[in-house]
């Protein structure tokens, strides 16, 4: 694989487009998509089906490709990036089996969500064992280093998760409280998956910092466009019914944007919306999303911090697996879900 690996990267780049950047990285990604497999191994039953139904339900593994894409982005020709981004996938999958009973979502990535199958009880249990299980697969990788960054990242995803449950129903969330909401519960792992790849690599500490700070403004891109998505996007595509956060009362940057530039009967209808109207006030919120421009508004927002992230890969050579990882950047802000 090392050797394929070092071939890709001496060819001329032609990363223009997700599908190139999936069949860039498909060996490593196949090689991470058996770690997950088979660290999934548990005598009891009910861990294997609840696991197994979201891991394998298919969902874009950005945050994996990203960290796969970094460490050999940085010159990376080793094996330790295959168990760390399965690592990273488990902490992600244990926050959606978390948040989906949380948020009472039924659908999740276009399938009956777990919690709906099995139980609140199950799927928050199942989240535990894939948390416990990353550790156990960190202290395997013996690097204190390692073990103290995704420390540090799975403490900051859980006080954003908090953060978020005490913004839930609340109108008059600022944007600045919106941005320090994602900035944990999603940029953090963003920013961890391409930290990682330049620690795996053993790159010099500028060049991890920029990743990590390329890892974090994409992660906000991602998530500020997936918030548009919920009222604009293909609910299909999304694997998610369109209008979820609004039922879910959480006051995201359209609802935010779109509040304070409308008048006093918009923002009646929003307060009365996140207070509780949920989708049944959607279409006349979708409306008000448009006659102010929050939309497009929020996703120029996005494609702002994007754009930045993609800037700091100059920190990098020049490689196909660096043009991928710009791809990934534009693709944050240029898709249907």
């Amino acid at each position: 694989m090392i050797q394929h690996a070092q071939r890709q990267a001496g060819e001329a780049s032609a990363i223009d487009s997700l599908d190139a950047v999936l069949a860039l990285c498909a060996e490593d990604m196949a090689a991470v998509d058996a770690c997950v497999g088979e660290s999934l191994a548990s005598d009891v039953a009910l861990i294997r089906q609840v696991a197994t139904h979201i891991i394998s339900s298919g969902g874009k593994r950005l945050r994996p490709m990203l960290l796969v894409l970094g460490a050999r982005a940085c010159g990376y020709a080793g094996r330790d990036h295959v168990p760390l981004a399965a690592i990273i996938e488990f902490i992600h999958t244990a926050t959606l089996l978390h948040d989906d009973v949380i948020d009472q979502s039924e659908v999740r990535r276009g399938r009956q969500s777990a919690h709906t199958l099995w139980g609140n009880a199950a799927s928050v249990l199942v989240g535990d064992f894939l948390y416990s299980r990353s550790f156990q697969m960190m202290v395997e990788l013996d690097s204190m280093r390692i073990m103290r960054i995704l420390a540090d990242t799975t403490n900051a995803i859980s006080e954003g998760e908090v953060q978020q449950l005490l913004c839930m129903g609340d109108p008059e969330i600022t944007r600045e409280t919106y941005l320090a909401v994602i900035e944990h519960k999603t940029a953090r792992l963003f920013e961890a998956a391409c930290r990682l790849g330049a620690v795996v690599a053993a790159e010099s500490a500028e060049t991890e910092q920029a990743m990590a700070r390329f890892g974090n403004l994409l992660g906000q891109a991602f998530q500020v466009a997936d918030d548009v998505l919920d009222y604009g996007g293909d609910g299909q595509a999304m694997g998610k019914n369109i209008g979820d956060d609004l039922a879910e009362g959480k006051p995201t940057l359209p609802l935010i944007l779109a509040r304070a530039r409308a008048d006093q009967a918009g923002r009646e209808l929003v307060d009365r919306a996140l207070g509780g109207g949920g989708r049944s006030e959607l279409v006349a919120v979708k409306a008000l999303l448009e006659r102010t421009s929050a939309l497009d508004d929020a996703m120029d927002f996005a494609a702002g911090l994007a754009g930045d992230a993609a800037v700091l890969l100059q920190a990098l050579p020049a490689s196909p697996w660096r043009d991928a990882l710009a791809c990934l950047a534009r693709f944050s802000t240029q898709r249907d879900g």
